[in-house]
């Protein structure tokens, strides 16, 4: 074992550290965006929305408050934002700066082409008689709490499981594999590495990995794990970074039978996964009729002592109906509490964000097992809040994927960006790891440069999908454009040069995304459905200005960050970078290249500069490999 022997004493308050340094930026980002940059340039970074307002109101699980957001000019869509599902926002009301309030704060519910619903616990309560408002995305700042508490209580652990842990992932202690067990599996479908991944998870007394490169299983082969532990009567909390991870892996756990609880927001999660929420499960508990009652008398109660006004009430009888209210509305928060522990002691899996599990919510649940999906895209700080309430770790992610997203500077040059799955498996590589080898989503051409440049040409196509072309699918027309696999454009010599968004720090290229338009045109020409067609760019401003040109709805158009782990039929990339000094700037970072590359099942486009980009060595090889099969073309024969 050559985990670094790594001291408590240095590692948590460096952690810690590192915390604070990104709580910082990210709301020094925030306050930028909300109070520096102009409202136009803030709206244009995706971050804003302005002069919105309420469309329609509903009520929401837990007593929430359900807003409709539109522009106030009803015929406007909303513009590009990153908004999604889940983000935390803070809504203010637009020409008010004297207000006291500081604004709303709510979370992303649901959000469309013309608007965005918002959950709030809170009314919000404004000083204009037609107000117009502008919502902003906020920092988590429940999140950064419990990553320090999580750091906190595993760094002062002692004689406990969690110091047993803390030591065996620092180094100090060496994990314990057992020999492998002989299980059946209970997904025939799964191949020969999934299995052997299984197998060893359940062996390891401590910890294990599970190394997923693009399309080959992952989230199945968990779920395959979660089932073999949960056969044998032990209970799984199964967790991972972002809530679109959870419900992913939820979903999954559903479609095959299992009964798992989802904590967390329930506008966080796909409307479908709701009624496994468990507010939604408290909600509609038998027992909780009772509670409903409670709260009804006691608002009841709470209305009588303020209507005590125009008579004088009997001595006290103010005070006996507050005193009333207040028992009443305590019993309603005990019968609550009783229901939420009666359904977490049933559970045999819960499923939640890292950062989503609350300690008081918890209380005294304990899990034999903890499944980390999309390990390496959180940061280590995170990756400690769910170990305080299990007895082993499974960890699965692939590092040459995207890191996880670190706004400070000085905390990513310090490592915050390293996750913990990353640290480990280059501390210690194969031997408390396993990597899934057979991949099921992309032609062979397609996967082999990624395959070759990441994970030692050890991965190889299925045979249901190392062949498949567009021209196969039904309505696609045959011909050149969907008779292979792969074709890279090049722009170099075109004078079709790179540009700064103003007021912004994102880059576009016009005459590229005009190209771009071009081939998805070509591509729709053909027969391909919409649906089954997106566009990646690394740069926001490029993805905002071909969401601006290309008028279909249906084609995705997103950022490298928001395509991890999606995929598609057919995939443009559009690289951007084109000008003399040979820059690349975000291209330097060959993991988001890497998911850009293999989101494409039957068919991959990647435009961009030769003469910019192959000042890179990675992307030298890269240009290489498409002009070996043949899939290299200058930009002068498309517009031949």
């Amino acid at each position: 074992m050559t985990i670094a022997n790594i001291s408590p004493d240095v590692h948590f308050p460096r952690l810690i550290r590192l915390l604070e340094l990104e709580a910082e930026a990210e709301k020094q980002a925030v306050l930028q965006d909300m109070q520096h940059r102009s409202p136009v340039a803030a709206e244009a970074s995706g971050t804003t929305l302005l002069n919105l307002v309420i469309r329609d109101e509903a009520a929401g699980l837990g007593g929430r408050i359900l807003l409709t957001l539109a522009k106030r000019n009803q015929s406007l869509q909303l513009p590009w934002n990153r908004l999604g599902n889940g983000s935390p926002v803070i809504l203010s009301e637009e020409n008010q700066p004297d207000s006291e309030t500081g604004g709303w704060r709510g979370v992303v519910s649901r959000s469309s082409r013309d608007s965005i619903q918002v959950a709030f616990s809170q009314w919000p309560e404004t000083e204009a008689e037609h107000p117009t408002f502008r919502l902003d995305r906020s920092s988590d700042e429940i999140s950064r709490q419990r990553q320090r508490q999580g750091l906190d209580k595993a760094y002062s652990a002692v004689d406990s499981r969690l110091g047993e842990l803390r030591d065996v992932l620092l180094g100090r202690c060496a994990p314990v594999f057992h020999a492998l067990p002989e299980i059946q599996a209970i997904d025939k479908s799964l191949n020969m590495s999934q299995m052997d991944a299984v197998r060893f998870a359940l062996s390891a007394q401590d910890v294990a990995i599970i190394h997923g490169p693009p399309g080959t299983g992952k989230t199945t082969t968990l779920v395959e794990l979660i089932r073999q532990i949960v056969q044998t009567g032990k209970r799984v909390l199964a967790v991972a970074p972002s809530n679109m991870a959870v419900d992913n892996l939820l979903e999954k756990l559903v479609d095959v039978g299992e009964n798992a609880i989802r904590l967390g927001h329930p506008a966080r999660m796909l409307p479908r996964l709701r009624q496994h929420s468990l507010d939604q499960l408290v909600e509609n508990h038998p027992e909780m009729k009772v509670s409903h009652k409670l709260v009804r008398e006691a608002r009841a109660l709470q209305g009588q002592a303020a209507k005590y006004t125009r008579s004088r009430p009997e001595p006290g009888a103010r005070r006996a109906a507050r005193q009333e209210a207040k028992l009443a509305l305590a019993d309603s928060r005990r019968i609550e509490r009783m229901v939420v522990e009666r359904l977490l002691n049933n559970a045999s899996i819960v499923c939640a964000t890292m950062t989503g599990l609350d300690r008081d919510l918890l209380g005294r649940q304990a899990f034999e097992w903890c499944i980390i999906d999309e390990a390496s895209q959180s940061s280590e700080a995170a990756a400690w809040t769910p170990l305080q309430f299990v007895n082993r770790l499974v960890l699965a992610g692939d590092h040459f994927q995207l890191p996880p997203t670190i706004i400070s500077s000085e905390a990513a040059a310090q490592g915050l960006g390293v996750s913990l799955l990353e640290r480990l498996i280059v501390q210690a590589g194969g031997q408390i790891s396993r990597r899934l080898d057979v991949q099921y989503r992309m032609h062979h051409d397609i996967m082999k440069f990624s395959s070759q440049e990441f994970y030692e040409d050890k991965l190889t196509a299925h045979e249901s999908v190392a062949e498949h072309l567009l021209q196969e699918l039904a309505g696609v027309i045959p011909g050149s454009l969907t008779d292979t696999a792969i074709h890279f454009i090049d722009t170099a010599g075109a004078s079709y040069d790179e540009s700064v968004e103003k007021d912004g720090e994102s880059r576009f290229n016009n005459e590229e995304a005009h190209l771009v338009n071009l081939k998805i045109r070509a591509l729709l020409d053909a027969g391909l459905a919409p649906v089954d067609l997106a566009v990646i760019s690394p740069y926001s401003a490029q993805v905002r200005l071909l969401r601006d040109l290309i008028k279909e709805p249906e084609v995705e158009i997103d950022s490298v960050d928001g395509f991890q782990g999606r995929e598609k039929e057919a995939v443009v990339v559009s690289l951007v970078r084109s000008n003399r000094d040979g820059e690349i700037g975000f291209l330097e970072d060959v993991r988001r290249m890497n998911v850009a590359l293999t989101r494409a099942r039957r068919k991959l486009i990647v435009i961009g500069d030769s003469a910019t980009i192959t000042n890179h060595p990675f992307y030298l090889r890269m240009v290489t490999y498409f002009e070996s099969l043949g899939a290299y073309h200058s930009v002068w024969e498309e517009n031949d």
